[in-house]
């Protein structure tokens, strides 16, 4: 998978949304990015989701900013004033999570931007199948960019890996927080377009995307498994929760009938 790696050079400024402390940043390609730091409060296991999510958005034919590796090394941040943000760089050193910044877009809101049924049921879709629940009235992460709709943010989802015991038990869950998917309303083709993205996620690209996560994103001094036995963990959960996509699509249209 053609994942592009740069390295930082120059901190510009945080962007304290949530707990996660992401940053603006520019790298020695001379863009700036949005990026999201291992040694924040969930750790790399949210890179890892917002990675995954990032990737199959793409395949989705949905708008996703690119995604880089970004390296961060000793020697970044030390004009940084701000102890908490120094804290976060010196832990985050090696692999970071990188998305292209989109220099002047703005918030996603409902009631101005329209949305077209089939690319609101793609991403209803993706979200209750990844378990997203960070995509709400109150939390869009969704931006408009030149006249188009981009997904942000997917950090959120895949949240059995944060306690990880019994992970085999999430994968029939029916995703109730589905309920709460600001796109909900307007997800009209829901059976539609849980045919095509079932077509599109296939097996191969599921252990594509796993096998190029970093092996130093997937050691967690937490678990005892291996790093080759927590990517077949996320292989197994990614596949079987595709192959059984009728509970939480059941579930997602119980929600809609609920709201009209």
């Amino acid at each position: 998978m053609d994942i592009r790696k740069v390295y930082a050079t120059r901190y510009i400024l945080p962007l304290r949304e949530g707990g996660s402390l992401p940053a603006l940043v520019e790298a020695d390609d001379g863009f700036k990015y949005v990026v999201k730091f291992r040694g924040a409060g969930h750790g790399t296991k949210a890179l890892i989701a917002d990675f995954i999510g990032g990737v199959m958005a793409k395949v989705l034919h949905l708008q996703v900013p690119e995604l880089v590796f970004i390296d961060i090394d000793e020697s970044f941040g030390r004009t940084e004033g701000d102890e908490e943000i120094q804290d976060l760089l010196k832990s985050s050193l090696g692999n970071n999570l990188g998305f292209h910044f989109l220099s002047g877009a703005l918030a996603f809101d409902p009631l101005v931007n329209r949305i077209d049924p089939e690319t609101a049921s793609k991403i209803v879709w993706l979200d209750a199948y990844l378990t997203n629940i960070d995509r709400t009235i109150k939390n869009t992460n969704m931006l408009i960019w030149h006249k188009e709709l981009w997904l942000i943010d997917f950090g959120a989802s895949l949240y059995f890996h944060h306690g990880w015991v019994n992970w085999e038990k999430h994968i029939r869950g029916t995703f109730p927080q589905v309920k709460d998917h600001v796109l909900l309303p307007y997800a009209t083709k829901l059976p539609e377009m849980d045919n095509v993205c079932k077509r599109l996620i296939t097996d191969e690209l599921i252990e594509e995307i796993i096998y190029t996560i970093p092996n130093d994103w997937l050691t967690w001094k937490e678990n005892q498994e291996t790093v080759e036995e927590i990517r077949q963990i996320y292989i197994c959960f990614l596949k079987e929760r595709r192959d059984h996509s009728e509970l939480f699509i059941k579930e997602a249209q119980h929600a809609r009938n609920a709201l009209i």
